[in-house]
């Protein structure tokens, strides 16, 4: 467990398969070692209006993205037969992901899933509080970066 990627997603819709951002934080003996951030262009780059007062991107952020299909390989090598972290991510991030590659006509790759909220009890924003984690919400880079704090403080206490 040296070594593990915390995801977040944030998606345009209630669709599982409407990603619009990706963050990825990847996690190396105890230190951060490389992140991500996209923007991806969802489907028909359609957004509800509600998603956009809850993360603060519009279709005229990823008109001009790629979409997911097209950053799959950059996203991949950190997910497949690797140890993945995400908040919430039973319920939400790893269901959207398989969602969204179900929906490009792509295969889920093999990694083992935690889920910090599953761990903790407790919702991103509160943890991040009470443990001092810079967060801002609802960026997706910024959510996984909170979650990979998170799974070391969980690491270090086992």
């Amino acid at each position: 467990m040296d070594c593990f990627t915390a995801i977040d997603f944030e998606t345009a819709q209630g669709y599982r398969w409407s990603i619009c951002q990706v963050g990825l934080v990847r996690v190396e003996h105890g230190k951060i070692t490389n992140e991500v951030n996209l923007l991806v262009q969802p489907p028909n780059n359609y957004y509800w209006d509600r998603f956009i007062d809850i993360h603060g991107i519009t279709p005229d952020d990823t008109a001009k993205e790629p979409t997911f299909d097209k950053v799959w390989h950059k996203i991949e090598p950190f997910i497949k037969e690797q140890t993945v972290v995400a908040h919430n991510g039973l319920s939400f991030d790893f269901p959207v992901l398989n969602k969204t590659l179900e929906y490009y006509g792509m295969q889920a790759p093999d990694y083992e899933k935690y889920c910090t909220y599953r761990i903790f009890k407790d919702n991103l924003a509160s943890l991040c509080n009470f443990y001092k984690i810079h967060l801002d919400h609802h960026d997706a880079l910024s959510d996984a970066r909170a979650c990979a704090e998170l799974f070391l403080i969980h690491l270090q206490k086992r």
